[in-house]
């Protein structure tokens, strides 16, 4: 028989909440999803010949987080909180944080409207799509899901939730170093990543579920990938592929008007309605 005693101590651990814990997490996360990355790139080495083939990508991105979206599903299962983090928000947001959404959304529309689709061919864009809803969908159920409960739990201000759920994101991109990334470049996605983690916070604000961001964030990745490796000739190609710095410098100019706190006894309490 299941021990109901640790079931129950488990889930009141998670329940008090802390940032601490949705850092813990985070590293728990990463640590399995490249354990459980690097077991199925080792399965599928045979078949990982051609870096550039769709079947390098589903292997080498699409499974292995896949797997770890399947990792959280399971951690929220064994919480009960699956339809918590998927439930309306407990705190709205101003209208001025719409620019995050038109501005992350107008870059990624760009980006798609500026691929040679003839070169890249439909197998990579296809598998490219796919991996940008897992992507999407891992990544933002850890930062702007699991991370921003645990802090509201712990009745942290939301300038704290959106800073940490920023830097809990960013963070998990200098792994990268490991995989042979320039410092320099490392550098420069740790300040857009934070930059996006911000307008991802903005926008599971402002549409009132975690769904949108993660539509968003999947819809981001591909574009940024396929429009920088088969990019099309115009002068709109070189226009959209500066999307990154107007994401940057909004995420760290918005951090100033974030106002607002979610408490578990008193519910939603509201610094500054008019700024959110």
């Amino acid at each position: 028989m299941p021990d109901r005693g640790a079931s129950t101590a488990w889930k009141q651990f998670w329940e008090r909440g802390g940032w601490w814990k949705g850092v813990i997490l985070a590293a728990a996360y990463y640590g399995l999803y490249m354990l459980g990355g690097l077991a199925i790139t080792w399965l599928a080495a045979p078949m990982l010949t051609d870096p550039t083939s769709p079947a390098f990508i589903v292997f080498a991105y699409v499974l292995p987080i896949a797997f770890g979206g399947l990792l959280l599903v399971l951690f929220a299962l064994s919480l009960g909180w699956l339809k918590e983090l998927f439930a309306r928000q407990p705190i709205g947001g101003g209208k001025w944080m719409w620019i995050a959404v038109v501005l992350v959304l107008g870059f990624n529309i760009l980006r798609f409207a500026t691929i040679d689709y003839a070169e890249a061919g439909f197998g990579k864009v296809a598998v490219w799509l796919l991996a940008g809803l897992f992507i999407g969908f891992a990544e933002e159920t850890l930062t702007r899901g699991f991370v921003v409960n645990l802090m509201r739990k712990a009745g942290h201000p939301e300038i704290a939730v959106a800073v940490v759920s920023a830097a809990v994101f960013s963070a998990l991109h200098a792994g990268n170093l490991l995989g042979g990334q320039a410092l320099f470049t490392t550098l420069m996605q740790l300040l857009y990543t934070f930059g996006f983690g911000i307008c991802m916070y903005l926008t599971l604000r402002v549409t009132g579920n975690l769904i949108w961001p993660i539509l968003l964030h999947a819809s981001t990745d591909p574009s940024i990938f396929l429009q920088t490796a088969f990019p099309a000739d115009g002068s709109l190609t070189a226009i959209a592929s500066l999307g990154n710095l107007p994401v940057i410098v909004f995420g760290l100019i918005a951090i100033i008007f974030i106002r607002g706190r979610v408490t578990q006894n008193d519910g939603l309490k509201i610094e500054n309605p008019v700024l959110g």
